[in-house]
């Protein structure tokens, strides 16, 4: 397979597996999109081997396997690594946040409870603060402190996972996974719980009291993360703006009205997107 073919299966998966990041992608000048696909994919790979129907011992193997290829890319004839390694041959990609993706999808390996918010920023950061911070070595950089500006990368993208969880109560629940803080959830009263129809149980509120607050708090690590766009160029900042803003538009949604999760996995359609999308190029933040 040649460079130019595996990067056409990335991009095919990014098209199928991953919509509102595809929406971001493609502001981007092509070589840029292709290798940003290429880390995606790699990226969903690792996702799917967590979420998927293996038992449990050929799950970790798998991902045992990951940790063995990603030092060994030059070697492998898999489209999606052919990909992945010509792309960390032309951009800087930290191809140890790979490592961090799968570490914290072996968290998800089991039933999940987390006990407080430091416990779910750690979990956060590995899951997506770090495919914020491969996303940052393929946009590239003004003059800036790179250290300082992968911060920004990493907070953005524990946003970005703040409000998948949210988004995603109900059917985490399902899996046998609680990423809202036990703590927090004990402050508020609230619990998580199915009724009959598999719809999530709150009569007197606090579940949604809970999402109210936690969405508010998720707004301001958006705030903490969108300062890296001054130092991106336009069309990078366009496709971070897109990415973020399609995420950003779904946590608004559930804070004005957390019971839009309860039966049902909230999205944007494709209208609203492309309006992210078209509003992102002119420079318009969400």
């Amino acid at each position: 397979m040649t460079v130019a073919e595996a990067y056409v299966a990335c991009l095919d998966i990014t098209r199928s597996e991953a919509r509102n990041f595809y929406y971001g992608i493609r502001l981007l000048p092509p070589p840029k999109r292709n290798a940003l696909s290429a880390l995606y994919a790699l990226a969903r790979r690792i996702d799917d081997i967590g979420d998927g129907a293996l038992p449990l011992a050929d799950k970790r193997t798998a991902l045992a396997e990951v940790r063995k290829d990603l030092g060994r890319l030059d070697d492998l004839s898999d489209p999606v690594y052919v990909a992945v390694a010509d792309a960390a041959r032309r951009y800087p990609v930290p191809l140890g946040a790979f490592e961090e993706l799968v570490a914290g999808v072996e968290t998800d390996l089991g039933d999940v409870r987390v006990g407080d918010f430091e416990e779910l920023v750690v979990y956060c950061r590995r899951v997506a603060g770090s495919v914020g911070r491969l996303c940052l070595s393929i946009f590239g950089t003004a003059d800036a402190d790179f250290e300082t500006l992968s911060q920004y990368a990493d907070q953005l993208g524990i946003a970005l996972q703040q409000t998948n969880i949210l988004r995603d109560i109900r059917e985490d629940f399902g899996n046998g996974r609680i990423y809202l803080p036990a703590d927090e959830l004990e402050r508020f009263g609230a619990r998580i719980a199915l009724d009959e129809h598999g719809v999530l149980e709150d009569p007197q509120g606090r579940l949604a009291g809970y999402i109210r607050y936690a969405a508010g708090r998720a707004q301001d690590w958006y705030s903490l993360g969108w300062r890296l766009l001054p130092y991106l160029d336009r069309r990078s900042g366009a496709s971070c703006r897109a990415m973020s803003g399609i995420y950003h538009h779904l946590l608004r949604r559930i804070g004005a009205n957390p019971v839009l999760v309860y039966d049902r996995r909230l999205s944007l359609s494709a209208a609203e997107k492309a309006q992210v999308a078209l509003a992102s190029l002119a420079g318009v933040r969400s």
